[in-house]
């Protein structure tokens, strides 16, 4: 149940970081320089002070957004480690558009105990959401 807390306010930090603000989502990360991000907006970094760098990038793309939607696809939960797997639905203003545009993200989020609280310890998101056609591949589901 504990974990389920930290998931819902990292949810809400997701929402909130869809309207430029970074903090929320800052704030559910861990500040070791072992943390990583890799986010569609550039490459994979490493280190407290590079995922602010890219946390504050990334969140000054998006203005008047939400994520009304989380699909849990997996959950694996140990008494000190947890990864999700989930597809997040967000809509927002990108990169200075006066429209707003839906899309979906494929992410893995890994989450540690630190001093007795959840942190998360690594994000990766990606637009990669649909099965090639050409390939034996399925998609969760089918």
């Amino acid at each position: 149940m504990e974990f389920q807390r930290v998931l819902e306010q990292y949810h809400a930090a997701l929402d909130a970081f869809s309207r430029g603000a970074p903090e929320p989502v800052k704030a559910v990360f861990s500040h070791h320089e072992d943390v990583t991000l890799a986010n569609p907006f550039g490459p994979a970094v490493r280190g407290w002070k590079a995922v602010v760098d890219a946390l504050d990038f990334a969140s000054s793309r998006f203005r008047d957004g939400e994520v009304p939607r989380f699909e849990a696809v997996a959950h694996y939960v140990t008494p000190d480690l947890a990864t999700i797997l989930e597809i997040e639905y967000w809509r927002a203003k990108v990169s200075g558009r006066e429209d707003i545009a839906s899309f979906v993200l494929r992410v893995t989020s890994t989450f540690r105990r630190e001093g007795g609280s959840w942190r998360l310890v690594h994000r990766h998101a990606d637009p990669i959401t649909t099965p090639h056609t050409d390939g034996p591949l399925r998609s969760v589901g089918n």
